[in-house]
């Protein structure tokens, strides 16, 4: 197998859900004790959002990444992105905000959000030196949470 065929990333499918699952609980498990409750990427119904073609993944023959992104009318809505932590370092996570970018450029999107809890430190620093930029810090329900933005150009 080529690297290319490796680092693809394509829509998942029902056979890709237990890998998705896996991928984003390995990714996220480690903030339980941080945030002290269950990241809701864990929680999400990642068959629902696999059906509803929100969910992107790569990684052959095993899954090491998955994103879910929901298109809205003004804005590609990054709801979730996960890299097995075995896979650290390999520059999965920084191929996948790629492909945020320009699938929300490929809906015509002039931009993408998204949100990270704000005990989830590390993001703080990652989002911004991809071209996030923070709009507010919000509690949502049990989450409290810093709210990110990204206009891409024209």
């Amino acid at each position: 197998m080529t690297a290319e065929a490796s680092e693809k990333i394509r829509l998942a499918t029902p056979a890709d859900v237990p890998a998705v699952r896996a991928v984003t609980d390995a990714a996220y498990r480690h903030y339980i004790e941080r945030i002290g409750l269950v990241p809701a990427p864990m929680e999400a119904d990642h068959a629902a959002d696999v059906a509803a073609g929100r969910v992107h993944v790569t990684g052959v023959p095993d899954i090491i990444g998955a994103l879910v992104l929901v298109p809205h009318d003004d804005h590609l809505f990054l709801e979730s992105v996960a890299v097995h932590p075995d896979a650290a370092g390999r520059g999965v996570g920084r191929r996948l905000l790629a492909h945020v970018d320009a699938h929300a450029r490929s809906l015509g999107l002039p931009e993408i959000r998204l949100y990270t809890n704000a005990l989830m430190w590390e993001n703080q620093k990652l989002y911004p030196r991809y071209g996030y930029e923070l709009v507010e810090r919000r509690v949502d329900g049990v989450y409290d949470r810093f709210h990110y933005r990204k206009r891409l150009a024209g």
